[in-house]
């Protein structure tokens, strides 16, 4: 546009110039006059002619050199992209990309209480999970953990975060690689009809591969980061299949960074309920042992195929449930010789269940709830049983506390509920009025 504005400007001067010209031909004659303004009028013609052809080199020569600039420009962020994934910082992305990206966020493929998740395709063709996080303190502290926690670690058996948005209000987005496969629970409990998540029945060599995958995990995040990660939320929902069915483990919302020298840290935040350490429930303070407890009640449910923790028909009452918690079944059935019997028989009935492996996976998951942190093992320990380079000795009898929070925002905080929390009840409890109080107990002789 501005070209053309000069170019006009230029046309109109030289015609008027070459009127001027004429004019004094026809009135002043060939007088000295006319010859004076004739030549100065040549002068300047050619002197716009000069300035044009100079503006149009410069021009050319410009663009030119803008367009080598842009190229490089373009190489040099293609570049950066690339260094930054290779190096497996995250990227921070615009709202519009990740609008564009899952169009309008429709295509949800998860959904919790603080947080759902979409699937979503970049402009280079990267299939993405985009979790949007909801709430302004919690929503702002999760995203904090989950960032802090794993944008600085990269292992084969950890999700990767590729970036996030952090708009200044709620709610706030982390975009991570998509899983085909989805989580574990739906390839390990029985699934409904009308769920539409990609679901199945793993068989007992892929389980067992997933419990040293999610070890290994759990294993460099406590041993060999530079700060400890607490993970604080291990549950099948959290550990996702890709399409070799290799174990990641996900969502670090709850995760926790700990010095070196740190042995235990106080926490206000909550994990699930079924998962969560007695220490953790009576506010002992948090440590590493803390993820071993809860992994050793996913290695349970790997072998089981059942919750933990569930309601089942009394069979004295059909009218009434009690709480059935499962730990306690898998620890009679071992001492009575029977641990077969607690296999989720769906596997069984597929075959290929070495029973060896489940009586590992059993030890182990058990040495991994007991009460007091000093008796489970190290993940580190627990890989090395896990691959069988440690033989894996018998658990020692326990009592079986399960203390767990039916609500998340009640906590048995005063000595009475803590003393009330302590004493053994038997393992099955009337469901009646229990979800109106702050905790259930589960215990066993």
């Amino acid at each position: 546009m501005e070209d053309r504005k000069v170019h006009t400007i230029a046309a109109i001067s030289v015609i008027s110039l070459i009127i001027v010209i004429i004019i004094c031909r026809v009135s002043l004659k060939l007088s000295r006059a006319f010859f004076l303004i004739c030549g100065a009028s040549i002068a300047v013609i050619l002197a716009v002619f000069s300035c044009i052809l100079i503006r149009q080199r410069y021009n050319k020569r410009r663009k030119v050199l803008e367009s080598q600039l842009k190229s490089e420009g373009r190489e040099l962020r293609i570049e950066y992209s690339f260094l930054r994934k290779v190096a497996g910082i995250p990227t921070k992305y615009r709202y519009k990309e990740l609008e564009e990206a899952t169009d309008n966020f429709q295509a949800i493929i998860g959904k919790g209480s603080s947080a759902s998740v979409f699937k979503g395709i970049l402009n280079d063709g990267t299939s993405v999970a985009v979790k949007r996080i909801h709430g302004e303190e919690r929503g702002e502290r999760e995203f904090r953990s989950e960032v802090s926690a794993i944008a600085s670690v990269q292992h084969v058996n950890l999700v990767r975060l590729f970036g996030y948005c952090n708009s200044p209000t709620p709610p706030r987005y982390l975009v991570y690689e998509f899983i085909p496969n989805g989580s574990l629970d739906c390839w390990i409990f029985p699934v409904k009809e009308t769920r539409t998540r990609r679901c199945g029945c793993l068989p007992w060599n892929l389980r067992y591969k997933v419990a040293i995958d999610v070890a290994k995990a759990l294993s460099y995040l406590h041993h060999d980061c530079r700060s400890t990660v607490l993970h604080l939320d291990v549950k099948p929902e959290n550990i996702l299949l890709d399409e070799n069915y290799k174990a990641l483990v996900s969502d670090f919302g709850l995760s926790k960074l700990v010095g070196k020298d740190e042995s235990q840290v106080l926490t206000t935040i909550r994990g699930t309920r079924g998962y969560l350490a007695p220490e953790w429930l009576l506010e002992r303070g948090i440590s590493e042992k803390t993820d071993i407890y809860s992994f050793g009640m996913v290695l349970l449910e790997i072998v089981g195929g059942r919750r933990n923790v569930s309601k089942v028909e009394d069979p004295r009452d059909n009218t009434k449930k009690k709480w059935q918690f499962f730990p306690k079944i898998v620890n009679e059935k071992l001492r009575e010789g029977k641990l077969m019997e607690i296999v989720d028989q769906r596997v069984v009935d597929f075959g290929g269940v070495d029973e060896n492996e489940v009586k590992r996976l059993v030890f182990i998951a058990l040495w991994c709830i007991q009460e007091k942190p000093r008796l489970r093992p190290s993940m580190v320990e627990v890989v090395d049983m896990l691959e069988g380079r440690v033989r894996v000795e018998e658990p020692p009898g326990t009592r079986m506390i399960l203390v767990d929070l039916l609500a998340d925002d009640e906590d048995p905080t005063d000595l009475n509920n803590l003393a009330r929390l302590l004493t053994p009840v038997s393992s099955n409890v009337e469901c009646t009025s229990t979800y109106s109080l702050g905790s259930t107990i589960f215990s066993g002789r």
